[in-house]
């Protein structure tokens, strides 16, 4: 994002009212590519066609603030890659990581949670070719008036459910839970040394990033005993001035929790209303959303999402706080025209 953003960003998270209020969107991998006109695998494998779908994206829409911004990502299978998944790659989809713990009929032994090795994200997995891209690309992104600002990872409940599976994840939970916390110190002592990593490597990150839609598969003593305090430890992992959490599941029962986490801006599902949300967060988090992202941005007709992003504010009386956006990240299939109309709406 470009210095205006950023400093409409920090107005957001500060409880500013920013009048009209910006818009945000947070895309990856599954938008991006085929709006930009190339394959997800060649937007993985390329770091020249990746930059330009990215360039492409912020020229096309300078009024959007792009969340986290030239995102380095390769799906799903960027973290528990570092810990041995066996990725699966798609020409036109998008990759996924295999589990790398083993069950048997769906039951994860303690013993086999333990024998998770801590990884070294300057060494292990795709973790090295993530900075390695941003690092590459940083001159060029700054020539452009951007900066990279976000160190970004998936959460520690997302990495567990791809290394256990995520029935067996909710299984162990309940039937393995001093094992769980165990390897939940493991994800979390790494997300710390990953985190701080790409701090180290590129100085204009000022912000954590963390993605965790687990945390909506969980009723509040769970929440308490399983997401808290790792996700509180992983938002301290550096002093940043934005740190933004992602949860499109179930967000009502995290939602009072996040200003205690350390988090200052929520992305969240669309089946929450703005009004609902700010109820629950309370005055410290600001909001990014909230229209049907799949239904909506991406199915809808300009005029479809024109009266969603009126609809969106109705009863929100305070509007603190506040970038606009859908419940979720750009899915596929999003069309220029609608991100348009989308922002044109929001302008009046």
């Amino acid at each position: 994002m470009n210095q205006t953003q950023w400093e409409q960003l920090l107005a957001v998270v500060a409880g500013q009212a920013v009048d009209p209020p910006p818009v945000g969107f947070v895309i990856d991998s599954p938008w991006l590519p085929p709006w930009a006109g190339i394959s997800t695998l060649d937007y993985y494998a390329s770091e020249s066609k990746w930059l330009e779908a990215n360039l492409q994206a912020v020229r096309g829409f300078p009024d959007v603030c792009f969340l986290p911004g030239f995102w380095s990502e390769y799906g799903m299978c960027t973290e528990p890659s570092a810990f041995g998944a066996r990725c699966v790659w798609h020409e036109n989809d998008l990759p996924f990581a295999d589990k790398t713990v083993a069950s048997d009929e769906g039951l994860v032994t303690a013993d086999a949670m333990a024998k998770v090795p801590r990884p070294d994200p300057r060494t292990d997995g795709l973790l090295p070719l993530v900075l390695k891209r941003l690092v590459h690309a940083r001159s060029a992104i700054e020539a452009e008036g951007h900066a990279i600002r976000f160190a970004v990872a998936r959460g520690p409940l997302n990495i567990a459910s791809f290394l256990l599976g995520t029935t067996e994840l909710m299984m162990a939970l309940r039937l393995e839970s001093d094992a769980c916390h165990g390897l939940l110190r493991t994800i979390t002592d790494f997300l710390v040394d990953w985190l701080r990593l790409q701090k180290q490597a590129i100085d204009s990150i000022d912000g954590i990033f963390l993605l965790d839609d687990l945390v909506g598969f969980l009723g509040e003593d769970d929440y308490q005993a399983f997401a808290a305090p790792y996700l509180k430890e992983s938002f301290a992992a550096f002093d940043a001035k934005v740190r933004f959490f992602h949860n499109d599941a179930n967000g009502s029962v995290c939602a009072p929790h996040l200003a205690e986490a350390g988090v200052n801006l929520f992305n969240f599902g669309f089946e929450h209303s703005l009004a609902d949300m700010r109820r629950w967060l309370g005055p410290g988090v600001a909001m990014l959303g909230n229209i049907p992202p799949r239904d909506v941005l991406g199915r809808g007709t300009p005029d479809d999402v024109r009266a969603a992003v009126r609809t969106t504010l109705d009863g929100l009386e305070d509007k603190h706080g506040l970038m606009l956006s859908c419940g979720g990240g750009v899915p596929p299939g999003v069309s220029t025209e609608n991100m348009r109309a989308f922002v044109d709406e929001a302008r009046q």
